[in-house]
């Protein structure tokens, strides 16, 4: 086999910048205080929620659950947590 230069600090360099957005957690709070709306959007635009729950999950979910699930995205109620990830991010339970 050949020699070869593999410089992996040169390919972050040229990587841009907007490769890397979209990648960010959001923790918070699902209580019925901050809009449908905001959520979705968080989701379009890449992130994913960990929020506590504060109230019944169902209901507070029901506004932008279906729209989550429609886009790909996944959600999972995992202890006194709603879990929501955007299209692509998968939940893995397989260590449960």
């Amino acid at each position: 086999m050949g020699d070869f230069d593999l410089d992996l600090q040169a390919v972050e360099d040229q990587m841009e910048d907007d490769d890397r957005e979209g990648s960010h957690i959001i923790l918070g709070v699902l209580d019925g205080s901050t809009p449908d709306g905001e959520w979705l959007a968080e989701i379009e635009n890449g992130a994913v929620l960990v929020l506590n729950i504060d109230g019944d999950v169902n209901e507070l979910a029901a506004g932008f659950a279906r729209d989550v699930k429609a886009s790909g995205g996944e959600l999972m109620h995992f202890r006194d947590f709603l879990i929501v990830t955007p299209p692509g991010v998968i939940i893995d339970t397989e260590r449960l």
